[in-house]
Protein backbone atom coordinates (compact mmCIF):
# COMPACT_ATOMS: atom_id res chain seq x y z
CA UNK A 1 0.00 0.00 0.00
CA UNK A 2 1.26 3.42 -0.69
CA UNK A 3 0.50 6.88 -1.14
CA UNK A 4 -0.78 7.94 -4.81
CA UNK A 5 -0.13 11.44 -4.67
CA UNK A 6 1.26 14.54 -3.25
CA UNK A 7 3.92 15.72 -1.52
CA UNK A 8 4.50 11.83 0.13
CA UNK A 9 3.85 10.31 -3.28
CA UNK A 10 5.19 6.88 -3.61
CA UNK A 11 5.65 6.27 0.12
CA UNK A 12 4.87 3.31 1.69
CA UNK A 13 2.43 2.62 3.97
CA UNK A 14 2.07 -0.44 6.66
CA UNK A 15 -1.06 -2.27 6.82
CA UNK A 16 -2.33 -5.36 9.01
CA UNK A 17 -3.15 -8.96 7.11
CA UNK A 18 -6.11 -9.97 9.23
CA UNK A 19 -9.84 -10.57 8.20
CA UNK A 20 -10.96 -7.90 10.56
CA UNK A 21 -9.60 -5.15 7.93
CA UNK A 22 -10.26 -4.12 4.64
CA UNK A 23 -7.31 -2.04 3.15
CA UNK A 24 -9.03 0.80 0.85
CA UNK A 25 -7.35 -0.32 -3.04
CA UNK A 26 -5.68 2.89 -4.50
CA UNK A 27 -7.81 2.63 -7.89
CA UNK A 28 -10.77 3.34 -5.24
CA UNK A 29 -9.11 5.80 -3.46
CA UNK A 30 -7.71 7.59 -6.54
CA UNK A 31 -11.86 8.03 -7.35
CA UNK A 32 -12.34 9.47 -4.35
CA UNK A 33 -9.80 11.95 -4.68
CA UNK A 34 -10.42 12.69 -8.44
CA UNK A 35 -14.34 13.51 -7.22
CA UNK A 36 -13.46 15.48 -4.75
CA UNK A 37 -11.22 17.56 -6.89
CA UNK A 38 -12.97 17.94 -9.92
CA UNK A 39 -16.73 17.86 -9.33
CA UNK A 40 -19.30 20.68 -9.11
CA UNK A 41 -21.36 18.75 -6.67
CA UNK A 42 -18.13 18.58 -4.17
CA UNK A 43 -17.00 22.24 -2.81
CA UNK A 44 -14.42 20.94 -0.71
CA UNK A 45 -10.71 21.44 -0.71
CA UNK A 46 -8.46 18.91 0.57
CA UNK A 47 -6.00 21.59 1.28
CA UNK A 48 -7.87 23.36 3.64
CA UNK A 49 -9.60 20.78 5.44
CA UNK A 50 -10.19 19.78 8.51
CA UNK A 51 -10.97 15.57 8.50
CA UNK A 52 -12.24 12.87 10.48
CA UNK A 53 -11.40 9.59 9.15
CA UNK A 54 -13.82 7.14 10.91
CA UNK A 55 -12.93 3.00 10.57
CA UNK A 56 -9.41 4.93 10.20
CA UNK A 57 -7.81 1.40 9.67
CA UNK A 58 -4.02 2.09 9.45
CA UNK A 59 -5.13 5.30 7.82
CA UNK A 60 -4.24 5.07 4.11
CA UNK A 61 -7.56 7.85 3.27
CA UNK A 62 -6.17 10.13 5.95
CA UNK A 63 -2.72 9.68 5.24
CA UNK A 64 -3.56 10.84 1.50
CA UNK A 65 -5.22 13.98 2.49
CA UNK A 66 -2.08 14.85 4.72
CA UNK A 67 -0.15 14.19 1.38
CA UNK A 68 -2.66 16.37 -0.71
CA UNK A 69 -1.92 19.48 1.72
CA UNK A 70 -5.49 18.54 5.10
CA UNK A 71 -5.15 20.76 7.40
CA UNK A 72 -5.37 18.08 10.14
CA UNK A 73 -6.66 14.46 10.07
CA UNK A 74 -8.13 12.65 13.40
CA UNK A 75 -8.41 9.14 13.03
CA UNK A 76 -10.29 6.40 15.06
CA UNK A 77 -10.50 3.11 15.11
CA UNK A 78 -11.28 0.71 18.11
CA UNK A 79 -8.72 -2.04 16.70
CA UNK A 80 -5.38 -1.48 18.88
CA UNK A 81 -3.50 -3.27 16.33
CA UNK A 82 -4.25 -1.20 13.38
CA UNK A 83 -3.81 2.01 15.68
CA UNK A 84 -0.57 0.89 16.55
CA UNK A 85 0.61 0.97 13.22
CA UNK A 86 -0.95 4.32 11.94
CA UNK A 87 0.80 5.58 15.03
CA UNK A 88 4.32 3.89 13.01
CA UNK A 89 2.77 5.03 10.00
CA UNK A 90 2.57 8.67 10.97
CA UNK A 91 6.03 8.49 12.73
CA UNK A 92 7.79 6.87 9.62
CA UNK A 93 5.90 9.73 7.46
CA UNK A 94 7.05 12.38 9.81
CA UNK A 95 3.70 13.65 10.33
CA UNK A 96 2.44 13.44 13.46
CA UNK A 97 1.93 17.31 14.47
CA UNK A 98 -1.08 16.86 11.46
CA UNK A 99 -2.80 13.86 13.13
CA UNK A 100 -4.48 12.82 16.03
CA UNK A 101 -4.95 8.97 16.56
CA UNK A 102 -7.68 8.11 19.17
CA UNK A 103 -8.23 4.36 19.69
CA UNK A 104 -11.55 4.01 20.85
CA UNK A 105 -14.83 2.67 19.77
CA UNK A 106 -16.39 5.66 16.85
CA UNK A 107 -19.57 6.33 18.74
CA UNK A 108 -17.45 6.94 22.35
CA UNK A 109 -15.53 9.26 20.15
CA UNK A 110 -18.44 10.82 18.66
CA UNK A 111 -20.51 11.29 22.00
CA UNK A 112 -17.61 12.95 23.59
CA UNK A 113 -16.94 15.54 20.45
CA UNK A 114 -18.53 18.52 20.94
CA UNK A 115 -15.76 20.70 20.19
CA UNK A 116 -14.16 20.14 16.94
CA UNK A 117 -15.51 20.65 13.80
CA UNK A 118 -15.05 19.10 10.50
CA UNK A 119 -15.26 19.75 6.65
CA UNK A 120 -14.42 16.28 5.39
CA UNK A 121 -15.82 12.72 7.07
CA UNK A 122 -14.28 9.74 5.49
CA UNK A 123 -16.02 6.41 7.04
CA UNK A 124 -14.80 3.26 6.00
CA UNK A 125 -17.09 0.48 8.30
CA UNK A 126 -16.66 -3.48 7.56
CA UNK A 127 -19.12 -4.19 5.07
CA UNK A 128 -21.41 -6.52 7.39
CA UNK A 129 -21.63 -3.27 9.77
CA UNK A 130 -24.57 -0.98 9.87
CA UNK A 131 -23.59 0.78 13.18
CA UNK A 132 -22.30 3.37 10.95
CA UNK A 133 -25.48 5.00 10.19
CA UNK A 134 -26.12 5.71 14.52
CA UNK A 135 -22.51 7.21 14.00
CA UNK A 136 -24.15 9.48 11.27
CA UNK A 137 -26.54 10.35 13.50
CA UNK A 138 -24.49 11.52 16.30
CA UNK A 139 -22.29 13.65 13.96
CA UNK A 140 -25.58 15.73 12.86
CA UNK A 141 -27.08 15.34 16.47
CA UNK A 142 -23.60 17.35 17.84
CA UNK A 143 -22.99 19.27 15.06
CA UNK A 144 -19.33 18.72 14.36
CA UNK A 145 -19.46 19.61 10.77
CA UNK A 146 -18.85 23.13 9.70
CA UNK A 147 -21.28 24.48 6.64
CA UNK A 148 -19.36 23.22 4.03
CA UNK A 149 -18.74 19.58 4.26
CA UNK A 150 -18.68 16.35 2.44
CA UNK A 151 -19.55 13.07 3.69
CA UNK A 152 -17.61 9.78 1.99
CA UNK A 153 -19.06 6.68 2.90
CA UNK A 154 -17.47 3.65 1.83
CA UNK A 155 -19.48 0.37 1.27
CA UNK A 156 -19.92 -3.12 -0.14
CA UNK A 157 -21.77 -2.16 -3.71
CA UNK A 158 -24.66 -4.23 -2.74
CA UNK A 159 -25.51 -2.84 0.40
CA UNK A 160 -28.53 -1.25 1.03
CA UNK A 161 -27.95 1.43 3.47
CA UNK A 162 -30.92 3.76 4.38
CA UNK A 163 -28.66 7.00 4.70
CA UNK A 164 -31.81 9.39 4.00
CA UNK A 165 -32.23 10.73 7.37
CA UNK A 166 -29.10 11.59 7.92
CA UNK A 167 -27.46 12.58 4.73
CA UNK A 168 -28.38 14.03 1.26
CA UNK A 169 -26.56 11.57 -1.53
CA UNK A 170 -25.20 13.65 -4.19
CA UNK A 171 -23.07 11.16 -6.35
CA UNK A 172 -22.96 7.32 -5.70
CA UNK A 173 -20.26 5.65 -7.71
CA UNK A 174 -19.16 1.34 -7.95
CA UNK A 175 -15.59 -0.02 -8.37
CA UNK A 176 -15.74 -3.57 -8.27
CA UNK A 177 -16.93 -4.56 -4.84
CA UNK A 178 -16.88 -1.36 -3.77
CA UNK A 179 -19.71 1.80 -3.58
CA UNK A 180 -18.39 4.95 -2.90
CA UNK A 181 -21.03 7.15 -1.47
CA UNK A 182 -20.87 11.29 -1.23
CA UNK A 183 -23.46 13.84 1.15
CA UNK A 184 -23.67 16.02 2.77
CA UNK A 185 -25.60 16.14 6.76
CA UNK A 186 -29.16 17.26 6.33
CA UNK A 187 -29.91 20.11 8.72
Amino acid sequence: MRIISGKLKGKLIKFLKNEKTRPLKDSVKENIFNILKHSNLVNIKIEEANILDLYSGVGSFGLECISRGARKVTFVDQDKDATNILKENVKTLSVISKTSIITDKIENFLINEKEKKFNLFFLDPPFLDDQFIQNLDLISKNKIYENKHIVVIHREKKSRDNLGKYIRTVITKKYGRSKIIFGFFIK
